[in-house]
């Protein structure tokens, strides 16, 4: 009798703990790297911060151009755009679908869902 169990999770566990990463200051950031067989890395973590040069950063941004209009978009025009792409994916499916039902090359790579439900 074998009392032994193996099981594989998908979740992978936290390399940073949450409350590492909730107390992080602006332009901190931490993360785990990886190394390879040759040139392995004791410390994988890291804890850095990014230093700006806030009045340079300043200075750039006050040389900034807006940009120019190309078109208004509306909701509608979103919208309508929506709806023709959703038209043009059932056409595409549709298409596809005729093209593997009527080639008999094709026919065998067709997977047929059983219905579960009797």
């Amino acid at each position: 009798m074998n009392d032994t169990s193996i099981s594989h999770s998908t979740q992978p566990d936290a390399a940073i703990p949450q409350s590492k990463i909730a107390s992080l200051s602006s332009e901190e950031f931490v993360g785990p790297v990886t190394d390879d067989p040759d040139t392995p890395i004791a410390l994988k973590g890291f804890h850095a911060k990014i230093i700006n040069d806030h009045e340079m950063l300043k200075k750039e941004q006050n040389g900034y151009k807006p940009l120019p209009t190309i078109r208004n978009v509306t909701a509608q025009l979103v919208q309508k755009n929506h709806l023709q792409v959703k038209e043009d994916i059932q056409s595409l499916i549709e298409h596809e679908m005729n093209r593997f039902l009527n080639d008999p090359l094709l026919t065998s790579l067709i997977v047929k869902k059983e219905n579960t439900d009797q």
